[in-house]
């Protein structure tokens, strides 16, 4: 980045349009994106930070983007590049605390900097002042579904009804919360922190600040973990000397609850890389567990008292947290994934001793990844029975309890007067017990 660059702010916001670009056009996450091209941008922190929040907001409102941007386009451009940069400038002028000057000028120099899209500089101008002098109409439209792709739309109607299908699409408008879990008091670090102590044993964090710079990080007092993310550990009831498989261990947050109570943990993960910041996640917390880079798949090992098995999955549960999701995926990955989900819960059926306890969790919304895979596994392995998850395990939310007992934590649960501290990521969890 140049000091022109610097002057005018196009560094990160040419990194927030490749990043949303490339998103789609791969269809990856936007996260493993960002951490692509980043480092070849080499922008400070404070850049990166703008540019993933302009990437982050263009994914979470990008129906309402589409339709104010088709809607002052009359038959607009056919380059997706052109309509990636007119997106991300227009999520600046609606959604971020970004003057309109800024978001308008830097994506004319943009697009003028670009062989391609040179020619596009006073088109580009227009629709976004345009957007600009109508914002408050266009933010005034604000259908329930707008934000959220058919397929999904339709998917979620047929499995929880209109009412709740639609406050699940409202709830990924907003930014999903920031909880932290603790070793120890939790209570006491939710005081020092500012921040909120949930029903469920997690933290909320009330103002946003950069996670390093809190207390207790360089300690290893507690790691980022959404309080849905968290339940699934807590529902195994590790005790100490336990031996406990965590299958599809990365990024660990499981990893180091179960090593926190004290068990045995072998957590494995296909990716070495991910195992790697695993590792040294761990190693801030001072905390241990084995590791091993492996597909879960192929592992052989003498069984274990419990295992936990957070399995691949479409990740729709986690769109407030990474909006990209609803755009990337397909029902084809459901498709893919649900089967990939069958093969592990057969294996982690194989690797427990007799009496040994396993729960079985994905953070996705989808009934083929959740309660059609716990009914599918009980009909294969009669020697298993299914273990009822109590209110009072889970801090007495009976709302996220199924009638069969199994927890699904939806991303409209645990509301909060203030948008940005409800929620919860959208997770299934069912727990079971082999015969001894």
């Amino acid at each position: 980045m140049n000091q022109s660059d610097d002057q005018v702010g196009l560094g990160p916001r040419r990194l927030a349009w490749m990043a949303v670009t490339e998103t789609m056009k791969r269809r990856v996450p936007l996260d493993d994106v960002l951490e692509e091209l980043s480092p070849k941008e080499n922008l400070s922190p404070r850049d990166e930070a703008l540019a993933r929040a302009i990437a982050i907001v263009t994914f979470r409102r990008l129906g309402t983007l589409g339709r104010a941007l088709n809607e002052r386009l009359n038959r607009g451009p056919k380059d997706e590049r052109l309509l990636h940069l007119l997106a991300i400038g227009a999520a600046q002028i609606l959604f971020l605390d970004v003057p309109d000057h800024a978001a308008v000028d830097s994506a004319v120099r943009l697009a003028q900097e670009d062989a391609k899209l040179g020619h596009a500089g006073g088109f580009i101008n227009a629709v976004l002042r345009r957007v600009a002098r109508e914002r408050d109409m266009i933010l005034s439209q604000q259908e329930s579904w707008l934000d959220t792709p058919t397929w999904l739309e339709e998917r979620w109607v047929a499995q929880y009804g209109e009412e709740l299908a639609t406050k699940i699409a409202e709830a990924h408008r907003s930014m999903a919360s920031v909880d932290i879990s603790v070793k120890g008091d939790a209570a006491g670090w939710a005081e020092r922190l500012g921040g909120i102590f949930l029903p469920t044993g997690s933290i909320r964090l009330v103002e946003r600040t950069a996670i390093r710079d809190l207390p207790g990080f360089d300690e290893g007092a507690w790691w980022v973990q959404d309080a849905a993310a968290a339940l699934p550990a807590r529902l195994l009831h590790a005790k100490p000397n336990e031996r406990i498989a965590d299958l599809c261990a990365a990024p660990g947050g499981k990893t180091a609850q179960l090593a926190a109570a004290g068990a045995e943990v072998l957590a494995v993960d296909r990716s070495a890389k991910r195992l790697k910041r695993l590792e040294e996640n761990l190693a801030r917390l001072n905390l241990k567990a084995a590791t091993r880079a492996i597909d879960a798949e192929k592992l052989d090992e003498a069984p274990f008292d419990a295992i936990l098995l957070d399995a691949p999955c479409s990740a729709t549960g986690t769109i407030r947290r990474h909006p990209d999701v609803a755009w990337t995926k397909s029902e084809e990955d459901i498709r893919k994934l649900s089967g990939l989900q069958t093969r592990l819960l057969d294996k982690a059926a194989s690797l427990l001793k007799p009496g040994g306890r396993l729960v079985y969790c994905t953070c996705s919304l989808e009934a083929e990844e959740g309660e059609r895979q716990a009914e599918g596994f009980l009909a294969r392995h009669p020697e298993f029975v299914r273990q009822p998850i109590r209110a009072d395990e889970i801090g007495g939310l009976d709302q996220c309890l199924t009638p069969e007992g199994d927890v699904r934590t939806l991303p409209c649960h645990l509301v909060s007067p203030e948008h940005e501290r409800s929620g919860l990521d959208g997770f299934y969890v069912a727990r079971f017990v082999k015969a001894s």
